[in-house]
């Protein structure tokens, strides 16, 4: 604390100040803090972050369950770990978070994993060197705010520049991050294995060979144009994987039991995606010579979390509540909902807001046909564009009779009580499922707002 500069130590406590009054009367803060700190010293991340093995989540989908599952592997193994396990993934978020986990007498902890949005990487990098940077995939989404995949693409490689020395940690299956022009230590992860998926379908985001511009082929593809990928003309493909999943076992809505290198676990979060997160955190794990019983502990027993497949009880009714913002995050949670035998209700909430993703026209994109199959009762849609979703899924081929337009969450509360089917899903974007958490925690159905 004695070595800390005068600005540092008032934008510390006056910002600390600041959460602990949003956090106790408005139970929110998990930007604002930061915003404040970052008015009053600029450099105060870097001060915050020192000392502290920093581990980076970074990609269109995935980043808040994968660090959420390297930081419980952490933790299980017996560090002092934090995590902005709420979403806040802009500079202000991550500033807050290094902000609550501050204590000037205490010792710091040993690791930060902190997700971070792919525009603001080349920033972050700016104050931290991480020790990791973990990137998950690379998919259209918020094409107002990013445009293709390779404008995201250019803005995660602006911040791996800023830190060559930062262990790289990469998805194998994902074409663009392969034979990467940077002299980072590389890891890759991918799949050994073809899983059962109808190819024919796929919404391909990144078609064609980054370098000599010709169509890929495939071996075989796990979901959109992830997969063991090759390119005819120039010999561009996969590169070898450090880390593979060799087998899986099964798949239900509830989990997975899956082998990987060689080592088989069962995966509580359900879905192809979330096999490919365990995948990015199991690779941080094994780099960092964590436990094999803090890795299978993590996987058998963490808890979804903040809107990401989190589970909770409305009258003894299962809801389950999963983020979608995109085709390919979402053609992959209509696959794992597939799985579901049982009848259910369906809620859709679509909003399109700054941090949503203002162009909705994704939707068209998304193969909601596939519902069509399923023992679907009753679809709930509710958001600011709940008429957008409301033509797209009669459009899909659902009769109008079932289609139920809520102007409010408490209509969708209400439909939920008086119906006497026991299982919810809850497919939302960002800022709906923000909304719909908060409403739900003012009625007493969620316990924490913020984890």
């Amino acid at each position: 604390m004695f070595s800390i500069k005068l600005r540092t130590f008032f934008g510390i406590v006056i910002s600390k100040s600041s959460l602990f009054f949003l956090k106790t009367f408005f139970k929110s803060g998990t930007s604002l803090p930061g915003k404040l700190a970052l008015l009053i010293d600029k450099g105060i991340l870097k001060y915050l972050s020192k000392d502290i093995n920093v581990i980076i989540v970074t990609g269109t989908n995935g980043k808040t369950t994968t660090s959420a599952m390297i930081n419980e592997m952490l933790i299980n193994n017996g560090y002092h770990s934090i995590n902005n396990s709420s979403g806040a993934n802009m500079l202000t978020g991550i500033v807050t978070c290094f902000l609550e986990n501050h204590r000037f007498f205490k010792e710091k902890a040993k690791y930060a994993v902190i997700e971070t949005d792919e525009a603001f990487l080349k920033i972050a990098m700016d104050s931290i060197t991480p020790s990791f940077i973990v990137v998950t995939n690379l998919f259209r989404d918020q094409l107002d705010r990013y445009g293709e995949v390779y404008t995201t693409f250019n803005y995660i490689m602006d911040g791996i520049k800023k830190v060559p020395s930062s262990t790289l940690v990469l998805n194998a299956d994902e074409s663009l991050l392969g034979k990467l022009d940077v002299d980072n230590p590389k890891i890759y992860y991918g799949f050994n294995y073809i899983p059962d998926v109808q190819t024919e379908n796929l919404n391909i985001d990144t078609k064609y060979c980054k370098f000599c511009k010709t169509e890929y082929k495939y071996i075989f593809n796990t979901y959109n144009h992830l997969g063991n990928y090759y390119c005819e003309n120039c010999g561009y493909k996969r590169p070898d994987l450090n880390y593979s999943l060799d087998y899986i076992e099964s798949m239900s809505p509830n989990d997975s039991r899956i082998v990987i290198s060689g080592k088989q676990y069962r995966l509580i979060q359900p879905g192809l995606y979330n096999i490919y997160n365990a995948l990015a955190a199991y690779s941080v794990a094994k780099s960092l010579n964590l436990s094999e019983i803090a890795i299978s502990e993590t996987f058998k027993r963490q808890v979804s979390k903040f809107g990401r497949q989190e589970i909770f009880l409305i009258d003894e009714k299962k809801a389950k509540i999963i983020l979608i913002k995109n085709p390919a995050g979402c053609d992959s949670v209509i696959d794992t909902l597939c799985l579901e035998k049982n009848e259910f209700i369906l809620i859709a909430m679509l909003n399109d807001n700054f941090a949503d993703g203002q162009d909705v026209s994704w939707i068209w994109d998304t193969k909601f046909e596939k519902l069509t199959s399923l023992n679907i009762k009753e679809i709930l849609i509710g958001g600011r564009r709940l008429y957008d979703m409301c033509i797209r899924f009669k459009i899909a081929g659902f009769k109008e009779d079932i289609i139920k337009p809520c102007t409010s969450n408490e209509i969708i509360l209400n439909s939920i009580k008086e119906s006497n089917i026991k299982n919810i899903y809850i497919l939302c974007t960002y800022t709906a499922m923000l909304s719909f958490r908060k409403f739900l925690y003012t009625k007493g159905y969620i316990k924490d707002l913020w984890r």
